[in-house]
């Protein structure tokens, strides 16, 4: 079985899963496009994104606050494993149905989060460790999607920075960055 969003998390794990696996233990403190975040900083919070969207596929509740230093022996591979089974838990048609009891949002939008995140902090991490993050045309017309629904409430509590302006069309990755408040042209 899939779903719309099992299929567009499955276009976009295996390519962050690619950068995650790209990097070298020598570049963990370097910056990154997120202010005050180092590549493990953000290597750890996007593992809590795979690992606490499964939960809330399955309408469970998480703790963001939770601080977990995910980057022991076999980081690497276990990171692969977790996005597998979110896309694996988004799968399931009931999980996208009703209302998040966690977050208190559609299901769907919960989904389009993880999808977003994702997306984005694979970006932050590809830029900060000198590679590249191709992204699927159907993951950025969703994450396009995604921010004209939700961007202004998702900067209003803070997931996302004020919105920086960029050239060329509307619908690039370019554009979908600056739509999260972050600058394409970011360099270390």
């Amino acid at each position: 079985m899939t779903t719309k969003t099992s299929e567009l998390l499955a276009a976009a794990a295996p390519r962050t899963v690619a950068v995650v696996q790209g990097i070298s233990d020598d570049q963990l403190g370097l910056p990154t496009p997120c202010p005050d975040y180092t590549v493990r900083d953000l290597l750890n919070h996007l593992f809590d994104v795979v690992v606490n969207f499964q939960a809330l596929a399955g309408r469970r509740e998480v703790d963001w606050a939770a601080k977990t230093d995910h980057l022991t022996e076999g980081w690497r591979d276990r990171f692969a494993t977790e996005a597998d089974r979110l896309t694996r838990a988004w799968s399931d048609p009931a999980a996208l149905e009703g209302v998040s009891p966690g977050m208190g949002l559609p299901q769907e939008t919960v989904g389009d989060m993880a999808l977003i995140d994702l997306t984005v902090h694979g970006w932050d991490l590809a830029r900060a460790t000198g590679q590249r993050l191709e992204v699927d045309p159907a993951v950025l017309a969703a994450g396009h999607g995604f921010m004209d629904r939700m961007g202004d409430t998702g900067q209003k509590m803070g997931a996302f920075g004020e919105p920086v302006p960029t050239s060329g069309e509307p619908t690039t990755l370019d554009a979908l960055l600056g739509r999260t408040g972050r600058d394409p042209a970011w360099t270390p």
